[in-house]
């Protein structure tokens, strides 16, 4: 079980500033981490090969990924400021974690992690 997952500041303000330069189509990033003792820490930000993006959807061929045990997840936007996973983001869940950032992509109350069942894991921004 996922108790915390962190990411640094640099990585974070990446994420927002990537989300508010795309709006109003929607972002799709992978996370590369690591998982220790139920706490996941975020250390890298992968664009997906073949992305594709619109203003309601982001999505990437998952075949196309090269093999990396290290990728633990997918951040997307959601533009219209919507903080919850919809059903195609979950039943199309990348990895143990899906970050979602939502409108206006300014700081952590628009940002909520999710595992891939829908229950929400706490985010420490370091």
């Amino acid at each position: 079980m996922i108790t915390v997952v962190t990411i640094s500041q640099r990585l974070f303000k990446s994420i927002l500033e990537g989300a508010r330069e795309a709006y109003p189509n929607e972002i799709i990033l992978l996370l590369r981490g690591k998982q220790k003792k139920g706490r996941i820490e975020i250390t890298d930000l992968i664009i997906p090969p073949l992305a594709t993006k619109g203003m309601r959807f982001a999505s990437f061929p998952a075949h196309m990924l090269p093999m990396d045990f290290s990728l633990i997840g997918s951040v997307h936007s959601h533009p219209s400021g919507a903080l919850r996973p919809s059903t195609q983001d979950l039943n199309h869940a990348f990895g143990k974690v899906i970050m979602i950032v939502g409108y206006p992509f300014l700081n952590i109350e628009n940002v909520v992690v999710y595992n891939h069942a829908g229950g929400k894991i706490p985010i420490l921004v370091k």
